[in-house]
């Protein structure tokens, strides 16, 4: 899971939704010089990514993709499932996809003080050019994932991941549909101790 699913799946809270944004950029048990529900959203993200990384649907999209983007498989998996979620957005939501990253940047942008300072480098860029909304489109998606080439410091092919998602679309638009509930009732469960 990526940006989006991320956010999405804080269900509304705010401080919720921070923590599980910044989780990748907060290491180990810096977690604990958070707020109590930003630290909650940082340990909800990482069991978000232990289930989805664990979860033999998500292994089955993984193959599809394994062949051109081997050892970043999961990465693009995780990118791809953003595309998904956006595409479909009013099926998961009541709220329209443009007003929900709308709601997404001003809720980041009026908590800055909490954001680690790579999260302040990207996130301009994020708001100005409407990563959360672009998603929904395979330009889309195609954008973020040559741009997410170029900063990985290794030699890899996820410039090439649109390919892997055109050649793909339907098996794993279905891995999507049936893995993405079972999240979510998860998330749900982990919200609720």
């Amino acid at each position: 899971m990526n940006f989006l699913a991320h956010i999405y799946l804080s269900g509304g809270n705010e401080q919720l939704m921070i923590g599980n944004f910044i989780a990748d950029f907060v290491k180990g048990k810096k977690k604990d010089d958070y707020p109590d529900e930003i630290r909650r959203g940082i340990e909800l993200h990482r069991f978000i990514d232990h289930y989805t990384d664990h979860h033999e649907v998500v292994l089955n999209s993984i193959r599809r993709v394994h062949d051109r983007q081997e050892k970043y498989s999961g990465v693009v998996v995780d990118i791809l499932y953003d595309h998904f979620l956006a595409a479909n957005f009013s099926s998961y939501s009541e709220v329209p996809l443009q007003l929900f990253s709308q709601q997404t940047y001003a809720i980041l942008q009026a908590n800055w003080k909490n954001l680690p300072a790579d999260v302040h480098y990207f996130l301009p860029f994020m708001i100005e050019r409407n990563w959360l909304l672009n998603y929904a489109t395979v330009d889309g998606i195609g954008r973020a994932l040559t741009g997410l080439s170029g900063r990985v410091k290794y030699e890899n092919r996820m410039n090439e991941a649109v390919k892997d998602l055109q050649e793909n679309y339907e098996g794993l638009e279905t891995d999507f549909k049936i893995f993405f509930p079972e999240l979510k009732s998860e998330v749900a469960k982990r919200i609720a101790l």
